[in-house]
């Protein structure tokens, strides 16, 4: 058996780079090293967080439904409070109602083989979901909240199109 040669460690070829924090630590001391690309406001790199001086941390956007629930409650009762943990009780209470409605207008919408979920699957879904005289009170509450969106959307376009007509022309020309 022939004896196992020596290894040697590899020579580095000249293809191969080196990152960019290795090169600004090895560039002369007479030279700028080259700007790193910086990532935009929010984002960090990694748990390096000390040279961002003065700069506060962008709030995540949280979509509740606590200022309806309060408004609603001062409307019912005005002389009542509501504790931070009833009101995000309430709020997901609130949401989970929705997911409810939702999924089952869905379901709606794929048993009729219909692409949208409008305002009848909708009726229908609160009447299956929610018991006796709340569905009753939920549908007619939301045909009126309906009636008065529509209204007021075709009075506005109403509007704009009289707006659209020529001033010389008359009804009855």
């Amino acid at each position: 058996m022939a004896p196992k040669a020596e290894k040697k460690p590899a020579a580095k070829k000249p293809a191969e780079e080196e990152p960019a924090a290795e090169k600004a630590e090895k560039a002369p001391a007479g030279k700028k090293p080259k700007a790193e690309k910086r990532l935009p406001a929010g984002k960090s790199a990694g748990k390096e967080g000390g040279d961002k001086k003065g700069r506060k941390k962008a709030k995540k956007s949280v979509e509740t439904y606590k200022i309806y629930i309060f408004k609603v409650l001062k409307q019912v009762h005005p002389d009542i409070g509501i504790s931070s943990k009833a009101m995000s009780i309430m709020n997901s209470f609130i949401n989970d109602i929705f997911e409810k409605l939702a999924a089952e207008a869905a379901k709606l919408a794929r048993y009729n083989k219909k692409p949208t979920i409008t305002s009848r699957e909708i009726q229908t879904s609160v009447r299956l979901v929610l018991p006796g005289e709340l569905a009753k009170h939920a549908v007619s509450e939301g045909t009126k909240a309906v009636t008065k969106f529509t209204s007021r959307n075709m009075s506005d376009k109403t509007v704009i199109r009289e707006s659209k007509l020529p001033k010389s022309r008359e009804v009855g020309e």
